[in-house]
């Protein structure tokens, strides 16, 4: 049964601007060590670093309204075989997140499904 969905689309730039004027701060405010690492060992990690936040902010809307959630609460990591998953840290939360993420060089998106577990 489907609980909520969310989907999000970000400009790979606006991104890359958040990291150049704030950098660290930026990147420590939204993202996780893993995450962090994750990008970085790109080529081309403002792309990855967008895809992740466009998969936050689809997750947030399928949740809710009523979620008081942060961006560390949610951590974007890739399964053994690429597939992008959530690990949320609301003990509370016993649902399952269904999440698909994709960027091109200017754009990233991603959708999120909220499914009973």
């Amino acid at each position: 049964m489907i609980l909520g969905t969310g989907i999000d689309i970000i400009e790979v730039e606006r991104i890359k601007n958040a990291i150049d004027r704030w950098g660290e701060h930026f990147l420590n405010h939204v993202f996780c060590d893993e995450e962090i690492a994750y990008a970085k060992k790109h080529k081309y990690p403002h792309q990855h670093f967008a895809a992740r936040f466009a998969a936050k902010e689809a997750i947030l809307k399928a949740i809710g309204d009523n979620a008081h959630v942060s961006w560390k609460d949610m951590k974007i990591l890739n399964d053994k075989n690429g597939k992008p998953y959530c690990v949320y840290s609301d003990k509370n939360f016993k649902n399952k997140i269904h999440l698909s993420i994709s960027h091109t060089h200017d754009h990233a998106t991603a959708n999120a499904i909220i499914t009973k577990e």
